[in-house]
């Protein structure tokens, strides 16, 4: 079984968000995926209890208690266990990052968001563990171009020594209106632009959990579409 951790410092960064979409993503594509909420809001939780258990298997469960989760899912028989993180405090961020094979770091395209991705880029490999950094709640292009506080983001977070995807998620009312729903933006909205971005993530993060591929570097080309 694997072990993602998504991650975030700084609260509104829409970890929940790609937690939720990358589970269900990954149920749909038919791995045996749990959704393990150790954040005390529990908001991945409510989304999934929607669902009515339709889709990945829940453990609303602490970080302590991330051990024991994983020994169950594995038994179990799981292929993939999802973490959703709080924002903090910073002993649950370390003990998530310290069960996961790969950890998503996301980071909007802010200061505070930036200077608080470089901490946790830091204690990632620190750790000892592998990781990659996702733009969430990115300006869509105009007239087919980046906007500079998107450049500009990839450009400092290329100083964090860490890859950052090439697929970012976009500042869409679709993400919002799926998870309110209990729903994947790809189930909500299929084709959509925010169906496309989500499943163009997960099949750039899906090798890398399996160590088979590594995300390029191409952080001067910030990210596509």
């Amino acid at each position: 079984m694997k072990t993602l951790a998504v991650i975030s410092r700084k609260g509104g960064a829409g970890k929940t968000t790609l937690s939720v979409n990358l589970a269900i993503t990954a149920h749909l594509a038919g791995l045996k995926t749990m959704l393990a909420d150790i954040d005390p809001q529990r908001s991945a939780s409510d989304v999934l209890r929607a669902r009515n258990g339709d889709g990945p298997a829940l453990a609303e469960i602490t970080a302590g208690k991330l051990f024991s989760a994983k020994v169950q899912a594995q038994q179990a028989g799981l292929d993939l266990m999802v973490i959703d993180t709080p924002a903090a405090p910073e002993t649950d961020g370390l003990q998530a990052v310290n069960s996961a094979d790969l950890c998503v770091l996301v980071c909007r395209p802010t200061f505070l968001d930036i200077a608080s991705a470089v901490r946790s880029a830091e204690a990632v490999r620190r750790l000892g563990r592998k990781g990659v950094i996702v733009l969430s709640q990115a300006p869509p292009r105009r007239n087919n171009a980046e906007p500079s506080v998107v450049l500009k983001a990839a450009e400092a977070l290329r100083f964090t020594g860490m890859p950052l995807a090439t697929v970012g998620i976009r500042a869409r009312a679709a993400f919002q209106q799926s998870i309110a729903h209990g729903r994947s933006v790809c189930e909500w909205e299929p084709g959509s632009p925010a169906a496309e971005e989500i499943t163009r993530l997960w099949d750039q993060i899906a090798p890398m959990l399996m160590g088979r591929e590594v995300v390029p570097d191409l952080t001067a080309q910030a990210v596509q579409r």
